[in-house]
């Protein structure tokens, strides 16, 4: 800087660029292109056919079942009951659910960190849904090129009756979801009856037409925006992927350079690499990215591009699995590990988990027995004996009506009250019970005692529960 006072100082100028040129703007809120997928067939999407299909048929045929005199699978709210095949569940079992969810997301864990997205690729009901709405897309309204024309063409009648045929199978499919769905929490078969003439409970309308329309919006519009922004999968999946985990990968060095060619019986144009850029494997892709530019949180390993791919590659002679499930140490040439800490601890976490739910369940009481000592007074003396009360909750959580007999241990004891007792299936009954003592035996001190509700058919099968025999201290 100059020392002379008159001279003015120099200006820096400003500079608005905050970031490289080749960084173009993000709109936060820029509007859904959609995506027009291509129908493709191949090995794996035979696959996801034994995957989806089953999926599909246990979902709407469960509720339509009967075992043993109930439908097979109902989660009655109303009487707090849920029936799964032979087994029956109450409020009281609410722990198991806990435990059947960690097993779930530890079994999730577990499978993406050796497998990938194979959940959301071949099981999730979002990817089975949609693929269904998408094969009704292709049947009403023709193959991708025929879907982008008929979008871009000016309304006419063929227009509308194509577009009209679509949302009516769409909605059809929506509403049998929706009524099967709450027909596992309404017995279903007087869910119809009642539904179609008009019996049925208000609350019953609401909620199938709120999952019609959330199975109508979810797999006919929203499509991959679910998987993309409001499933939470997509965002931490991450963290449980590594070098050993099985993706769809393109092999870059094999592929790269990409350019088009004339087919000349597998022989490749020098200076090429295998990748024709036939551009296939976007079209194909139902989350519309392009699995060459690497792994993406889009991508829920469907391997529909690996089909595409493959197709491609036979057609020109060229050798399969360009794309293709494979590990990045694979892919490097090294080793692939599927043994490693991760992948140990959530086994074992699953294992233990899996084990205390069977033994939950192999060992879990249907009755349940509780006592409740009178608050009036701890004991009364009557007729030269010591008298207390109490109340017996005898519940019955089996599938069936149960008759109990009732018993004490203390010793020399006169026992008032019922002593053998019918409880009906979900009910708990409350019994008032009289136990008395002489006087002249009692030894001054509180005595620890056990009730007793033992199956009269089944002697073996006896509940407890400890109490106190209280009187006067001497």
């Amino acid at each position: 800087m100059s020392a002379d006072p008159n001279t003015k100082p120099e200006l820096i100028p400003a500079v608005n660029e905050y970031a490289p040129k080749e960084v173009g703007e993000l709109d936060l809120y820029q509007k859904r292109e959609k995506i027009y997928t291509r129908s493709i067939e191949g090995f794996f999407q035979r696959i996801r056919l034994f995957t989806g299909w089953p999926l599909l048929a246990g979902f709407f045929l469960l509720p339509w079942t009967r075992w043993h005199g109930h439908q097979t699978v109902l989660f009655d709210l109303p009487a707090r009951k849920f029936y799964i095949f032979d087994l029956v569940f109450w409020p009281q079992d609410l722990v198991m659910l806990a435990w059947l969810l960690i097993i779930c997301a530890f079994g999730l864990f577990l499978f993406t960190s050796l497998f990938g997205r194979i959940w959301c690729g071949y099981s999730c009901p979002q990817t089975v849904w949609t693929s269904i709405f998408m094969w009704m897309e292709q049947k009403a309204e023709g193959s991708r090129n025929q879907r982008i024309k008929l979008d871009q063409a000016p309304w006419s009648t063929a227009k509308v009756l194509r577009k009209t045929l679509k949302h009516g199978m769409w909605f059809g499919f929506a509403f049998l979801t929706g009524f099967t769905f709450v027909g596992y929490f309404t017995p279903i078969i007087d869910l119809t009856f009642d539904f179609f003439s008009g019996n049925a409970a208000g609350p019953a309308y609401v909620w199938i037409g709120i999952f019609t329309a959330l199975t109508y919006l979810n797999a006919g519009w929203m499509r991959e925006q679910v998987c993309l922004y409001m499933c939470p999968y997509a965002r931490f999946q991450s963290a449980m992927f590594d070098r050993d985990t099985l993706i769809v990968t393109y092999d870059r060095k094999r592929g790269e350079p990409r350019g088009s060619r004339r087919v000349n019986n597998g022989e490749k144009p020098e200076g090429l690499g295998d990748c024709i850029d036939c551009q296939l494997c976007v079209q194909v892709c139902p989350t519309g990215i392009d699995i060459r530019n690497g792994l993406q949180y889009e991508c829920i390993n469907c391997a529909l591009c690996v089909d595409a791919c493959n197709s491609v590659m036979k057609k020109i002679g060229y050798a399969p699995d360009l794309i293709c499930y494979s590990t990045e140490n694979r892919m490097e040439g090294k080793p692939t590990r599927i043994l490693r800490f991760r992948t140990i601890g959530y086994g074992a976490v699953m294992l233990v988990m899996c084990s205390m739910l069977l033994a939950a369940l192999v060992f879990r009481e249907t009755t349940d027995l509780k006592v409740l000592r009178e608050r009036s007074s701890l004991y009364q003396l009557k007729d030269g004996h010591i008298e207390n009360i109490y109340t017996l909750k005898l519940g019955n959580r089996d599938n069936s009506s149960r008759v109990y007999t009732l018993n004490t241990d203390l010793p020399g004891s006169q026992w008032d009250g019922p002593t053998t007792i019918t409880v009906e299936s979900g009910e708990v009954a409350s019994i008032p019970v009289r136990l008395s003592v002489p006087e002249i035996e009692w030894g001054g001190r509180n005595i620890e005692m056990h009730f007793s509700a033992c199956l009269v058919d089944e002697t073996t099968h006896c509940v407890h529960h400890e109490s106190r025999f209280t009187g006067p201290v001497r």
